[in-house]
């Protein structure tokens, strides 16, 4: 008799491969990349943290506005004075009496950067503050790994991945919702297939958006030929684009004078506009190209996400033709919206969480926080499933291949959570006069990240999942003490001169110390129940016998 075909795999074991593979390969990173991201949500405050500023000894008190237009002609002297030929003059308005004029400037001898008194236009020294990237570096980190183009590259083509497993998970777990309500502990892998599901069904939509709102985000990065075709592949062809879309925005642009021309006075123009605007004038950008019109720019302070009902709280502005004073764009208030062109900002706000203050940003972190348990869960389930089979996948070198399996799975959770409070660690640790400071605290959370791998591989699984745990709970418990006797700043000092932002990280970390030291703790009472019940097994055989 001739042989049986074998049948073609049906839909739901092709996605099942691909399912398993592509997590596999993806997860890895995509645990790190998710618990960055995670924190980032918190990067003002955890910048704000590092920092290690001097706490204010009062409550900081509102400029009044005709010291704020004072301020204007005081940013204006001075760059008539050090920077007469600049192409772009930036002035940052202080909104309270303790902050200073900030103006800047890029002339053909290098930068003219100061800041000033409101008032006398005196030099005022910036505020003591250690040198550090602070939370720009979770972000950093998460969208490109800290490593340029080729780590931005590396980060969209995992993203595209986890969408594929995103997609494909839901197609193979055909109870993935009746499942949820299901938990069997002590069960081995089938504990590990109820952790993995409960966790994909809490986060499902919000792991959807983010990932895709991840890579529309850089949709002119990842697909950059649509542009190229109609801007061409100067470094400026992006800035021409967004000017034109901006510019049909606000409706047609009427041409403004010759460039060249000589100052105006900034503080009419910013009297002009703060009626224009719903929120304090914040800076005020004068552009004089060596071949283009000459505006002055006036924008308002970003809008409080807090309080705005906004999905996009983008800050508006008003520009001026700097020869006339004539308005050449200004806010649209209750124009008919242009759906087209809110796509992009409404996406980029949904992934930035740029809206819904606080409150928001705690959905997002508590959600991330789930997204990444629902990609470690899946990764140990892998390797629980894999090993309970028995195969020989890899032939002589299957032992060799779970191994470096378990070690990564260490690393990528367990590893980068170490590498993140150690970046904390650094920051308070590191020698204050030490050069390029802020590029040795990103050197200490990527060699804490790599010597958490090594670590795995010379400990056995168990072991080094529980000792990188107590390691991160004991860092994350310690971290207030640390802050303490490194800068003199303790919670207590925080709460009571109401510094909400300091205080809150010092609690998120010793919430999640408290929170790790448990999963540990569970972590090693399972590891120590199968060992005393085949211990129990041995000695009733001994007594039989």
């Amino acid at each position: 008799m001739g042989s049986v075909a074998r049948a073609a795999p049906g839909l739901r074991q092709t996605m099942a491969w691909l399912h398993t593979w592509c997590g596999l390969v993806c997860g890895w990173l995509l645990c790190a990349i998710f618990l960055t991201g995670t924190i980032s949500v918190f990067r003002e405050p955890i910048t704000r943290w590092m920092e290690a500023a001097p706490l204010a000894e009062q409550p900081a008190r509102p400029l009044p506005w005709q010291e704020r237009l004072q301020a204007v002609q005081v940013g204006a002297r001075y760059l008539e004075q050090s920077a007469p030929g600049a192409g772009t003059w930036h002035i940052q308005l202080p909104l309270t009496r303790e902050d200073a004029v900030t103006v800047f400037a890029r002339t053909q001898g290098g930068r003219v950067e100061a800041r000033l008194h409101p008032q006398t236009g005196e030099s005022v020294p910036a505020p003591a503050r250690r040198v550090t990237e602070g939370g720009r570096h979770f972000m950093s980190f998460h969208y490109s790994l800290q490593g340029g183009i080729a780590g931005f590259w590396v980060v969209g083509l995992v993203s595209m991945g986890m969408l594929v497993a995103l997609v494909s998970g839901v197609v193979v777990h055909r109870r993935i919702f009746q499942d949820f309500f299901t938990f069997r502990p002590g069960k081995g892998q089938r504990s590990w297939l109820d952790a993995h599901n409960a966790t994909a069904v809490l986060a499902l939509p919000f792991l959807f958006m983010i990932v895709y709102t991840g890579l529309a985000h850089f949709y002119a990065s990842y697909m950059p030929w649509p542009l190229q075709a109609l801007y061409g592949t100067a470094p400026t062809a992006y800035s021409r684009y967004q000017a034109e879309l901006n510019a049909r925005e606000g409706g047609p642009v009427p041409q403004a004078a010759a460039p060249g021309v000589a100052a105006p006075d900034l503080a009419d123009l910013v009297q002009r506009a703060q009626p224009l605007l719903q929120e304090p004038v914040a800076s005020v950008v004068v552009q004089r190209p060596a071949a283009g019109p000459a505006t002055v720019r006036v924008a308002e302070h970003k809008p409080d996400t807090g309080t705005s009902r906004r999905m996009v709280n983008q800050a508006d502005a008003v520009l001026f033709d700097a020869a006339t004073g004539q308005v050449l764009q200004m806010p649209q208030r209750g124009a008919q919206p242009r759906f087209a062109s809110e796509v992009y900002p409404v996406i980029s706000a949904l992934h930035l969480v740029t809206f819904g203050g606080w409150a928001m940003k705690w959905l997002y972190f508590v959600c991330g926080l789930v997204g990444t348990a629902m990609i470690a869960t899946g990764l140990l389930l892998f390797a629980v499933k894999r090993r309970s089979r028995g195969g020989n996948e890899w032939g002589a070198a299957t032992p060799a291949m779970y191994r470096c399996i378990d070690a990564l799975n260490v690393a990528a959770l367990a590893g980068a959570a170490l590498a993140s409070i150690a970046y904390l660690y650094g920051n308070r640790l590191l020698p204050l006069a030490l050069q390029a400071r802020s590029s040795w605290e990103i050197r200490v959370f990527l060699a804490v990240w790599a010597l958490s791998l090594v670590h795995a591989l010379l400990r056995p699984p168990r072991q080094a999942w529980r000792e990188q745990l107590c390691a991160v709970a004991l860092m994350c418990l310690a971290l207030p003490l640390l802050n303490g006797l490194t800068t003199g700043q303790h919670l207590g000092l925080y709460l009571a001169h109401g510094d909400h932002q300091r205080a809150g990280l010092e609690l998120t970390t010793l919430a999640l110390g408290l929170l790790v030291a448990w999963v540990a703790w569970r972590h090693h009472a399972s590891a120590a129940g199968p060992q005393r019940g085949a211990g129990a097994r041995t000695t009733a055989r001994r007594r039989l016998a």
